[in-house]
């Protein structure tokens, strides 16, 4: 793994070369995927099908496109009952954590008859797109589902592509199962972004889409962003160390790979004031890597986006951190509490040796649907308040009206908006 020291000329090019990885700059893409968003919009389950037929191989019809009681009840059988059970202690942790976030309708009044608040109400369809290409994440579709059954979302709608056979992942069924999901289609890639945003005849229209996919997944929710909501244009995966002298380097290697194998796009930084533990974690690295089962990979994946970067003090290597706002943020610094006070840019933050990213991936509780390619400088973990909106309340008495609406008339004149001061002043009439 490349050691380069942290210079102002080596941290310009490494965003510049991270930024290469967004889905914004793909457009090459664009034209395929609008090309099927339209065909969906304008011929529903007939072009949903032929594109499931094209790309998938599977033969999906309208009495065959959603998942039956009977598939989930054989998804069951086929999965490790211990694997359950652990799906089982995930889910409570993350329904838990996110029970934390739920917010509520206030309103504030005052004796003049003022009456000023909040009211908080649950989107009322949600869609999630669930991957099931090279693998399955029975994980995302816990982590897209329990923050929208917690803020009181009414119905839960999941597409995820099938097998040439028309099958869906077990596992993938059974976490749909067991976080609350409503109703399953058979359906991948733009075309089921594409069916939620705008409807057809066997898959309903949705409010908000969330969740991971390929990139024409994430061109087809840029595409219906405005239609319907989105979550995020989440990017490939990434990972960034912060680590001093303390850091154990087997622990760190053994880290920033946990986040390279996922693609050849996939992101490991470490960022260290340690140039031995610079040599050490690289040396690291190369053991590690030639035994792990997604070798090539892990190849890949760090010959083009993986750096050790070795700054001259830890306020540097901070200062970096933070430019670079990565999706996982992992600190093993001598004290880990103290040197996140000084980090504002980061999807998720994990503190000492024992808190490893995979324990926010599978376990912890928080979600790991998390802001990618520096827009955790502006963006946020998927969360409550995403499957949330809200409205404001305002009343007035004549009494309080009174005194101000004078105000409110010449602000209104002002913007030589003479009806709006109208609609005040008729209030006063003699």
């Amino acid at each position: 793994m490349r050691i380069l020291t942290l210079t102002e000329d080596t941290r310009k090019n490494l965003l510049e070369d991270l930024l290469k990885r967004s889905p914004n700059s793909y457009k090459q893409y664009e034209d395929s995927v609008n090309e099927i968003i339209e065909n969906v919009r304008q011929n529903g389950d007939k072009a949903v099908f032929s594109y499931t037929k094209q790309f998938d191989g599977a033969d999906i019809s309208q009495e065959t496109v959603r998942v039956t009681k009977a598939e989930i009840d054989e998804a069951y059988g086929l999965i490790d009952g211990k694997l359950i059970e652990v799906m089982k202690k995930s889910l409570s942790n993350i329904r838990a954590y996110h029970e934390k976030q739920r917010q509520y309708s206030w309103f504030d009044s005052r004796p003049d008859g003022v009456l000023l608040g909040q009211k908080v109400s649950a989107l009322a369809r949600v869609g999630v797109y669930v991957p099931g290409g090279k693998a399955a994440y029975p994980s995302s579709v816990l982590m897209n589902v329990l923050p929208a059954k917690v803020a009181g979302v009414k119905k839960i709608i999941m597409t995820t592509p099938c097998s040439r056979e028309g099958k869906v992942n077990p596992a993938t069924l059974a976490a749909a199962d067991l976080a609350g999901v409503d109703e399953i289609y058979k359906v991948g890639g733009a075309q089921a972004i594409a069916a939620l945003a705008f409807g057809t005849d066997s898959i309903p229209k949705v409010d908000k889409i969330v969740g991971p996919g390929n990139i024409y997944v994430a061109l087809a929710k840029k595409a219906v962003f405005g239609y319907v909501s989105i979550d995020s244009i989440a990017g490939p995966s990434e990972i960034l160390v912060l680590a001093d002298e303390t850091a154990n380097p087997r622990y760190v290697a053994a880290d920033l790979l946990s986040q390279a194998e996922h693609d050849e796009l996939a992101s490991a930084i470490l960022i260290t004031d340690s140039e031995t533990l610079a040599q050490q974690v690289s040396e690291e690295i190369a053991a590690f890597t030639a035994e792990l089962s997604r070798k090539d990979i892990i190849e890949k994946s760090l010959e083009n986006y993986g750096y050790i970067l070795v700054a001259a003090n830890m306020a540097e290597a901070i200062a970096a951190a933070n430019e670079i706002a990565s999706e996982h943020l992992e600190i093993l610094t001598a004290n880990p509490f103290e040197t996140m006070m000084k980090i504002e840019n980061a999807g998720a933050i994990f503190l000492g040796e024992y808190a490893s990213e995979p324990l926010g991936d599978y376990f912890a509780g928080p979600n790991h649907v998390l802001p990618t390619n520096g827009t955790a400088k502006f963006f946020s973990p998927l969360s409550v308040d995403d499957f949330i909106k809200k409205s404001s309340i305002i009343s007035y008495s004549r009494e309080a009206l009174e005194p101000i609406y004078k105000d409110i008339v010449q602000f209104a004149e002002s913007e030589q908006l003479t009806a709006h001061a109208n609609s005040i002043k008729v209030r006063f009439e003699k």
